[in-house]
């Protein structure tokens, strides 16, 4: 039993421009690191399947499918909005990254491997049922959580939004939904400048102030997520991984470190091995400095791979 790295070349293709910060470099950052670190060939490694639409529309509205679809430039770019840009490669990216999500799911289900880690892009929890944003186009995560419920009967999974930002795709997708908790921490007020005000039972919202250290983060973690993540003893949980809350990230203001990431994942990984039989899926959403980025993954890798 191993880890599963599930990546497709065609994410390395989808690009906004030179100056954009969600760029191909990000993946090979992570593999460069993977193999600096000695985990690369440890891991258990899949080229992502292309998505089908009956997936695709758990989440998201067929219109919207269409239009994002609609909107696939032939040659150069088409803005989505003033930070989520496509090129003629962005559509198959996003169906890899979100058939990957899918195929986590699969293999992890199957008992093929013990977990996963996507390492597409674009990434998803910005995405909601009908808008594309925050250089999110398709929610990956939502995609993977609905496809475990919808294939596999599972009642109750839980998604982990470690990133920077909150998840605001992933709650507007399952805000209704009380077989999906959300427990989503992100700095506020900050980008995209929701989630403080949550009263769902099922959705928890941690709004943190910029500087919130490592240390401040695992207090504020122990107290408000685990106890929520406990009880609901969910079948299945879900990493959406940004690493953007690193010190060294200057898309955030938070200084978490490896070091955290660590502790974050060991904690998570302790209830689904109580309640979910060790069952996790974990994708990339964002980190942006890549040498942190690189060190975050590889380090939160290895404790998934339990090496």
């Amino acid at each position: 039993m191993h880890t599963a790295y599930i990546s497709h070349p065609e994410c390395l293709k989808h690009e906004m421009g030179h100056w954009h910060p969600e760029s191909p470099a990000r993946l090979r950052a992570i593999e460069d690191r993977l193999h600096a670190a000695h985990l690369f060939d440890y891991l258990v490694h899949h080229d992502a399947p292309l998505v089908h639409r009956n997936q695709l529309v758990r989440v998201h509205d067929a219109t919207y499918i269409d239009d994002v679809e609609a909107a696939s430039p032939y040659e150069g770019t088409y803005e989505l909005d003033h930070d989520t840009v496509m090129n003629p490669h962005t559509l198959d990216a996003a169906y890899h990254a979100a058939g990957g999500a899918v195929m986590a799911v699969d293999r992890v289900m199957h008992g093929e491997v013990n977990n996963a880690f996507v390492a597409c892009r674009p990434p998803g929890h910005h995405a909601t049922r009908n808008k594309a944003g925050g250089f999110c186009l398709f929610n990956n995560v939502a995609i993977a959580a609905a496809h475990a419920i919808a294939m596999y009967g599972l009642n109750k999974v839980a998604i982990v939004d470690f990133d920077v930002h909150h998840g605001n795709g992933t709650e507007d997708i399952f805000k209704d939904d009380e077989r999906v908790m959300l427990c989503s921490t992100f700095q506020h007020p900050f980008y995209p400048f929701s989630g403080a005000d949550t009263s769902n039972p099922h959705i928890v919202n941690v709004p943190l102030p910029a500087g919130t250290t490592g240390k401040k983060y695992r207090e504020v973690f122990e107290v408000e997520v685990m106890p929520k993540l406990e009880a609901f003893q969910p079948e299945m949980i879900f990493f959406s991984a940004g690493f953007d809350a690193h010190r060294e990230d200057d898309m955030g203001q938070f200084g978490l470190m490896e070091s955290d990431y660590i502790w974050v994942t060991e904690q998570v990984m302790a209830v689904a091995a109580r309640h979910a039989k060790g069952r996790i899926v974990s994708l990339l959403e964002g980190g942006y400095d890549l040498s942190s980025l690189g060190r975050s993954v590889a380090a939160h890798i290895k404790v998934l791979a339990d090496l």
